[in-house]
């Protein structure tokens, strides 16, 4: 709410993911041992009429420093999706999917008295009513076998590997924020998260050729994001990440992707294919 509004520039695209306000003192279960769904201060309730307050808040700020092309996703669940749909109507966005994200993996249900818990929503909306926004279509089919991709992903969530470097109770899987960001945005675009936690769509966005903003209010988790920033560094660790990553044919087909992207660029700004592959070999090899 500080930082944000000092920013002179804006942005591609954007992912959030607000709190979701159930740390209701209520348990769960977490690899087989029951836990407390209290995340944090941060994401207690004060009731329907404050959510409201906060979701028009930010969103409001965020609005401002998006592009007039840009896009926007908001991931959720049933405590706080309803109160930011109905917001992202309000401020004049244009909702374009509501993707329902089936995890493979899903925690029991503790009490035995309702249906489990397996999906999040993300609602995905543009800024603008008339202003068209960028959705790679082609890629999108590739990676759903060349049919259309529909609005239901099921991707597990997030996997061990992904932790080393410390845990955020929230955490995103690296799978589902790289298809977000292939699916809406082109080489080098900005990125901006306002709640970025452990910055999980930092790291997508970097492994993707894309350039990343985020902000966060606990110090604890923004050390969690620069140790992963430092990690990623590691041109080994880089690429084995990508081959680990859910939702592609195959362990080479996103760096294959990323390659004819970085080429097409570069003939985009006036350079031949020899000059492309000597500067790619070379940035691998520094």
């Amino acid at each position: 709410m500080q930082l944000l509004p000092s920013f002179n520039y804006q942005f591609d695209m954007v992912f959030a993911d607000p709190p979701y306000f159930l740390s209701n003192n209520g348990l769960s279960i977490q690899s087989g041992k029951i836990v407390s769904v209290n995340k944090g201060d941060w994401d207690k309730s004060l009731g329907t009429e404050y959510i409201n307050y906060f979701n028009r808040q930010w969103l409001s700020l965020v609005r401002e420093k998006m592009k007039e092309n840009a896009t926007i996703w908001i991931s959720g669940t049933l405590h706080n999706i309803f109160s930011i749909g109905q917001l992202l109507t309000e401020l004049d966005f244009k909702i374009l999917n509501i993707i329902t994200w089936e995890k493979t993996n899903p925690p029991p249900n503790f009490s035995c008295r309702y249906f489990t818990h397996s999906t999040e929503q993300i609602i995905w909306a543009r800024k603008s009513e008339k202003v068209p926004h960028y959705y790679n279509y082609e890629l999108m089919k590739q990676l759903n076998g060349g049919k259309q991709m529909k609005d239901v992903w099921r991707l597990p969530a997030i996997s061990p590997w992904e932790k080393k470097c410390g845990k955020h109770p929230t955490q995103k899987p690296l799978s589902v924020l790289t298809r977000l960001i292939l699916a809406s945005t082109q080489p080098n675009a900005w990125i901006l998260d306002p709640f970025t936690g452990s910055s999980t769509t930092g790291i997508a966005a970097n492994l993707l050729n894309r350039r990343f903003v985020g902000i966060d209010k606990e110090e604890d988790f923004l050390k969690i994001s620069q140790q992963r920033k430092l990690e990623i560094e590691d041109l080994e660790i880089r690429e084995n990440y990508k081959q680990k990553l859910n939702g592609f044919s195959s362990k080479k087909e996103l760096s294959n992707y990323l390659l004819r992207e970085e080429e097409s660029e570069y003939q985009i700004n006036g350079n031949n294919f020899d000059d492309f592959i000597l500067s790619s070999f070379s940035n691998k090899l520094s």
